[in-house]
């Protein structure tokens, strides 16, 4: 195994939390291809620079934090990053609930503010705020309830 390759992985996973996928990209840049790639993927884990958890907990809570992104939505990327069941329930368990509802309804009343200024329609409005929180990747039930609690 290349010590060069395996130090440069390894500055590359330090950077930012990575899927296996992601590594497995870069070391093909960098011309290394099957067993050698996966040993070093294998060093990688048991030096503790590359896990599949931490990455689904990091993602999942930057994106919740950061993006508002919804659940629904969150779900489907780490899916989409191939993360294994276990690991994705580890990183939707970092979203709870209270701040999950507090967050949809904290969006909801934004984007109705800004509707508002042009939108007089309550049904068109409400429908867009829906629309809105579907798209962030929040759970139509969900969604509908909190528009029902607002004013609108």
């Amino acid at each position: 195994m290349d010590r060069l390759i395996l130090q440069k992985a390894a500055s590359y996973c330090a950077y930012q939390e990575r899927t296996q996928d992601e590594v497995k990209q870069r070391l093909r840049k960098w011309n290394v291809w099957g067993e050698e790639a996966d040993e070093i993927i294998a060093e990688l884990i048991s030096m503790n620079y590359l896990s599949e958890e931490r990455f689904a907990k990091t993602f999942a809570g930057g994106k919740f934090r950061v993006k508002n992104w919804g659940r629904i939505k969150i779900k489907q990327e780490l899916q989409r990053r191939g993360i294994s069941k276990y690991s994705l329930d580890q990183g939707m368990a970092e979203i709870q609930d209270e701040s999950y509802i507090a967050t949809l309804k904290q969006l909801l009343e934004k984007k109705r503010a800004l509707l508002e200024r042009t939108e007089t329609n309550p049904l068109v409005v409400k429908q867009k705020l829906a629309r809105y929180a579907l798209a962030k990747g929040y759970e139509s039930e969900l969604v509908w309830k909190e528009i029902e609690t607002l004013s609108c």
